[in-house]
């Protein structure tokens, strides 16, 4: 085995959670249970990590078993990764293709070695007829750095891309190209829509809202408790109950019963001319726009924001500039005059 692929494997092992590791290596599937019974995975990680290593020595691991062993750990953990979508389209009248998803792998390899010597391509299906890819980009001059991949997720026959971050953007172009053609799709844009949380983008794009979450903070429920301190006047109990109903109400319509798709922010950019009815002054004066930056976060955006008018803490309905995020798949906004 090559000293590069043992080093990588030994990379992507210690990043490895303990707790995680047995089942990673199941998934992986490449070194035998009867040899990973002969481990002793209560040592130290360290002596660990170099009693695996050793086993994929003798096994003569290639660059691609590592990668795949790559691809699994990042599907453990995908909120470590920002994710992007990207949304494909077909020409007007065009037909849909009966997809296939091998072609599909063929193709999307063959235009980016076509393009570029140096890179490594590494595929891994998945559940609701999903393929990973794992790119590791190379130059003309210097092999692919396999410590910083950009992942793809693809879900076959729909529109949509999702994208980690790719450290070389001269590479975007080409790899849509290679998505675009290689899918039967003409043309490919860029979604004002980004997140940690994988499953919760899918939803969003997918209309798949009614589900649960990936979640690792618990959220307030929007159900409140209505008892209130019977020494107070009866009229302002009952104003109390009618205004809290109302408020829970139009809560539970627009944001619904079901848990909400997670996002950690929201970004709004205005963009404004200066308007009086005063003539003359510095801004009156300017030509260019008048541009604001404002930005929401939480670890929970939406489920925060569902919890603001039963908390108090914002009148009913919010904005629709705060509750049409999921329905618009957007949580990039600008703002200009019409």
């Amino acid at each position: 085995m090559d000293e590069t692929v043992a080093e990588f494997i030994k990379r992507t092992i210690l990043k490895i959670p303990m707790t995680e590791m047995m089942t990673i290596l199941k998934a992986w599937d490449f070194l035998p249970e009867n040899q990973l019974q002969t481990v002793n995975f209560r040592q130290r990680k360290e002596s660990l990590v170099q009693d695996l290593v050793l086993l994929c020595e003798n096994k003569r691991a290639s660059l691609r078993d590592a990668a795949l062993l790559d691809i699994i750990y990042t599907q453990f953990h995908q909120h470590q990764k920002v994710w992007d979508v990207f949304q494909m389209s077909k020409e007007p009248g065009e037909d849909v293709d009966l997809f296939d998803m091998e072609q599909f792998k063929s193709s999307f390899e063959k235009i980016l070695r076509r393009a570029l010597k140096n890179v490594t391509v590494s595929f891994r299906d998945a559940e609701e007829n999903a393929v990973w890819i794992r790119i590791a980009w190379g130059t003309q001059y210097r092999k692919p750095n396999q410590y910083k991949p950009v992942f793809v997720v693809y879900y076959s026959q729909t529109p949509y891309v999702f994208t980690s971050f790719c450290h070389l953007k001269s590479n975007t172009p080409l790899l849509s190209q290679a998505l675009t053609v290689a899918s039967n799709h003409h043309k490919i844009v860029k979604m004002d829509l980004r997140s940690r949380y994988l499953d919760s983008l899918k939803a969003i794009v997918f209309k798949q809202y009614n589900q649960k979450f990936e979640t690792h903070n618990s959220t307030m429920p929007l159900q409140e408790n209505l008892e209130l301190d019977m020494h107070m006047d009866s009229r302002i109990i009952h104003e109390n109950r009618i205004e809290k109903e109302r408020v829970q109400r139009v809560t539970q319509e627009t944001f619904g019963d079901y848990p909400q798709p997670r996002l950690e922010f929201a970004q709004y950019k205005l963009e404004t001319k200066f308007k009086s009815d005063f003539h003359g002054g510095i801004l009156a004066e300017r030509k260019e726009p008048l541009r604001c930056l404002i930005k929401f976060s939480s670890p929970h955006l939406l489920e925060a924001l569902k919890s603001l008018a039963p908390a108090g803490i914002a009148d009913a309905p919010l904005s629709p500039l705060l509750t049409c995020i999921p329905n618009k798949g957007m949580n990039y906004f600008k703002i200009r005059d019409k």
